[in-house]
């Protein structure tokens, strides 16, 4: 989660007014955790990276449309909308190539372990961080969305039902869905799981 940027409002202002350097410095604050959320509910780092791009040339181009609270907020929603779109436009087309799923591209191994890591233990780290990323991945668009925005993102029901347009009580049961499945599919996995986090079916 971005932390508070300095003098945000001042710099709203000066971009409306058509300062590209004052919008530039809300992109560098706010484009890690705009990817972010493109990244987990497209599951695609180039797709991810266009519905980024898309994300800030449309709040460019709609500044006067902010009408103050969370810009960060304001934001994500452009974000989602974004996804939104270009996945229900790929349900309308043929299946993708191979080439353009998921984990298609070069893989350069696990990252290095961080310090007092060790290897195999970096190894089962990046072994567990892609089976969450696949089980969120298998979530309902809805579901994926809403996890995202609330355990990734930490944004409020509040700020979540503004970005997706959806009630509270809707907000709170697809969050609960979603957590649910991911926990039952993260079982095909007990083995890279804290200990504390996995159903044993036997007892000795």
């Amino acid at each position: 989660m971005a932390s508070p940027l300095e003098n945000e409002q001042a710099l709203i202002g000066s971009a409306r007014r058509g300062s590209l350097d004052a919008f530039n410095t809300l992109v560098l604050h706010y484009q890690n955790g705009v990817y972010a959320l493109a990244y987990r509910i497209m599951g695609e780092p180039a797709a991810a990276a266009d519905a980024a791009q898309e994300t800030f040339i449309i709040a460019f181009r709609r500044l006067e449309s902010y009408r103050g609270g969370s810009f960060r907020a304001w934001l994500l929603r452009i974000a989602t909308n974004i996804c939104y779109d270009e996945l229900r436009r790929r349900k309308r087309r043929p299946a993708e190539l191979l080439d353009d799923l998921p984990g298609a591209e070069s893989d350069d191994g696990p990252p290095l372990p961080a310090e007092g890591e060790t290897p195999e233990q970096a190894v089962q780290q990046a072994e567990l961080n892609r089976a969450i990323e696949q089980c969120i991945q298998a979530l309902q668009l809805d579901q994926r969305s809403v996890l995202v925005l609330s355990d990734v993102e930490g944004l409020s029901y509040q700020e979540i039902s503004e970005i997706t347009g959806a009630n509270l009580g809707t907000i709170k049961s697809r969050l609960s869905r979603a957590r649910a499945g991911v926990r039952n599919c993260l079982q095909g996995v007990q083995e890279l799981l804290p200990s504390v986090y996995r159903l044993n079916d036997d007892v000795d």
